[in-house]
C-alpha cells in the first residue's frame, strides 16, 4: 500500500476516496472508523489515504488534476 496523503478531517478523506474511486481506482482509508467512533484520537495523526502500490502514480494525477481543476475559477 502507498499512502498518497493524510488528511485532517473524515469528510477531506472520502471525497478524495470518492474521487480516485469514480476514476476507477480502488481507494482505502484504514482510520476510517476510528475517525467516525473517536475523531479526537486522530487529532494529531490525521486519516490516511492510501491505495495499491501500482495505482500510486495514477492516483496522484488524478488528486493533482482534481486540485489545479478546483484552484482555476475558469475551469468550471
Amino acid at each position: 500500500m502507498t499512502t498518497l496523503t493524510t488528511c485532517s478531517n473524515i469528510a477531506e478523506a472520502e471525497l478524495l476516496k470518492s474521487l480516485l474511486e469514480a476514476s476507477g481506482l480502488k481507494a482505502y482509508l484504514p482510520e476510517k472508523l476510528t475517525a467516525n467512533a473517536a475523531p479526537q484520537l486522530l487529532f494529531s495523526q490525521g486519516i490516511r489515504l492510501q491505495v495499491e502500490d501500482e495505482d500510486a502514480d495514477v492516483a496522484r494525477r488524478v488528486i493533482a488534476a482534481a486540485e489545479t481543476a478546483g484552484a482555476d475559477p475558469a475551469a468550471s
